[in-house]
Order: C-alpha cells, then sequence, then structure tokens
C-alpha cells in the first residue's frame, strides 16, 4: 500500500483548519463584543478596570514580542508608565496624562537601554499603548462619550470583518506583500465601505453628526485609521520576527493582534473628537 500524499493531506486539512478558525473567531466575538458594549454603556470605574485589563494584557503581548529574552521586565515597565499615566486621564486630567506617559516613555527606554535590548523597545511600547488608552478614556469623560466610543468600537470591527470577509472571498492583487501578505486590495475597499455605512448608520441612531456627508467622510477616515493600524502591526510583527503577538483570544491569536485596527480608529476618532469641540468641523 503506498502512502497517502503529505502535500495532499497538507491540503485535503487546510478547509478544515480554516473553518475551525473561523468558528472560533465567530465564537470569541460573540462572547466579547456584548461585554466590551455593556462596559461601555455603565462606563465610570467599570470602563476604568476594563482597559486597565486590556493595557495590562497588552504590554504582557509587547514584552513577549519586542523584548523575549526580558519579557517580563520590559512588560512592567511598559505596563507601570501606561496604567499610571491611564489613571492620571480617568481623574480627569488628559493634558497631565501625556506629560506623565511622556515622562514613562523616556524611563522605560533608559531602563531598556539599561538591560542592552535597545532603548526603542521599551519607550515605543509605552506610547503604542497608551496613547489610544488616553485618548479612549477621554472620549468616554467627554460629553455623548459613550456614543463616540460607540463609533470607535464599531467603525473598527466593521471595517476588520468586512475586510476579512471581501478578501478571502473576492481575493485579488496583494495590498502589501512584503509585511501583510494576506490583505488584499479587495478587502481593503471592503473595510472602507463598512466603516462609511456603519458611521451612517450610527449617526442616524446617536444624532452626533447634522449630515449624512459628514457621518461618511468620518467612517471613511476611522476605517482608513483601522486598516493603516493593522497594516502597521503586521509591520512591527515582522520587525519582530513573530507571527501571532500572543494567543490569548482562540482563533484571534493575541489581543494585540485584535486591537491593532482599534487602536489606530480611536487615534482617529480622537483627532476628530476634538475637532468638533474646537468647532472646527461639525
Amino acid at each position: 500500500m503506498t502512502s497517502p500524499d503529505p502535500s495532499f493531506a497538507a491540503l485535503s486539512a487546510k478547509p478544515k483548519s480554516s473553518m475551525r478558525d473561523l468558528l472560533l473567531r465567530i465564537g470569541s466575538a460573540a462572547v466579547l463584543i456584548p461585554l466590551v458594549l455593556w462596559v461601555v454603556v455603565l462606563g465610570d470605574v467599570l470602563f476604568l478596570a476594563m482597559i486597565s485589563v486590556g493595557v495590562a494584557l497588552l504590554c504582557i503581548e509587547w514584552g513577549m514580542m519586542a523584548a523575549p529574552k526580558s519579557a517580563s521586565r520590559i512588560a512592567c515597565a511598559v505596563a507601570i508608565a501606561a496604567l499610571i499615566s491611564l489613571f492620571t486621564a480617568y481623574l480627569h486630567h488628559p493634558i497631565l496624562s501625556f506629560v506623565v506617559l511622556a515622562f514613562g516613555s523616556l524611563c522605560a527606554g533608559m531602563y531598556g537601554h539599561k538591560l542592552k535590548i535597545g532603548w526603542m523597545a521599551a519607550a515605543y511600547g509605552v506610547l503604542y499603548i497608551g496613547v489610544p488608552a488616553i485618548i479612549l478614556m477621554w472620549l468616554r469623560q467627554t460629553d455623548n462619550g459613550r456614543d463616540w466610543v460607540f463609533f470607535a468600537y464599531g467603525i473598527a470591527w466593521a471595517s476588520d470583518i468586512a475586510a476579512f470577509v471581501v478578501g478571502k472571498t473576492v481575493g485579488g492583487p496583494k495590498l502589501w506583500r512584503r509585511y501583510s501578505p494576506n490583505k488584499t486590495w479587495s478587502g481593503f475597499a471592503g473595510g472602507m465601505i463598512a466603516g462609511m455605512l456603519t458611521a451612517g448608520t450610527l449617526s442616524d441612531l446617536t444624532h452626533l453628526f447634522k449630515h449624512d456627508t459628514s457621518a461618511s467622510f468620518v467612517g471613511l477616515l476611522v476605517a482608513l485609521a483601522t486598516m493603516a493600524g493593522d497594516l502597521w502591526e503586521s509591520a512591527l510583527k515582522r520587525r519582530f520576527g513573530v507571527k501571532d503577538a500572543g494567543a490569548l483570544i482562540p482563533g484571534h491569536g493575541g489581543l494585540l493582534d485584535r486591537v491593532d485596527g482599534l487602536m489606530f480608529a480611536i487615534l482617529a476618532i480622537g483627532g476628530i473628537r476634538l475637532l468638533v469641540m474646537l468647532g472646527t468641523v461639525i
């Protein structure tokens, strides 16, 4: 009896593996999304607790990815700086929180240099994780803060899901083959359209924007930021030589793998919110 062709066996197993990963993704999302939205609605201490846990987990993954030989030390340094700045923002001192974050980044960078792993692994990690956390806390504390956070989450999630589904279904030319060989231009277009449609729907529900055109433009910008965040994290993983940032969420990899686009979406929404407060845009 001849042995089965190993390449055929691998090919046969691939659809099963893809289906299993898809089911895990759906199951994880079905549990996590309602929980996250519920905490956003409640706000206050529970919201702080959720972001704090997320920041701590992201710092652990950052340490493992950026400095595997000193993962626990770098994770602690990054977490201390990011969490102190987050607590400062929670106390309604957003500007001071950025000052604290910058100082923490400097201290973490010096610590990384002392460990002979390079200052950038620690210093950049503080800013990469801390800035979106501060802006997210600030967003929730502004007028209609719940709705602004929903905008960030909703557009980021819709763009990410649409990009994944359309990219897998349609395929086509690769978006950035060097750093993210699985992403396609079709997926990118699907993500942009989903972001615009989601923003229009959320605007009708929340009335944050007076015109549908404004909401669609916001959706386009935030969706673009989401795609950029996803690509940026792919480049970081290539830089550090890892496939996934972690294995925390079944079917999704690490937490950083799931919130990379959301982190950039929060930056975009934060900028738009500031412009609205200044009366620059409506």
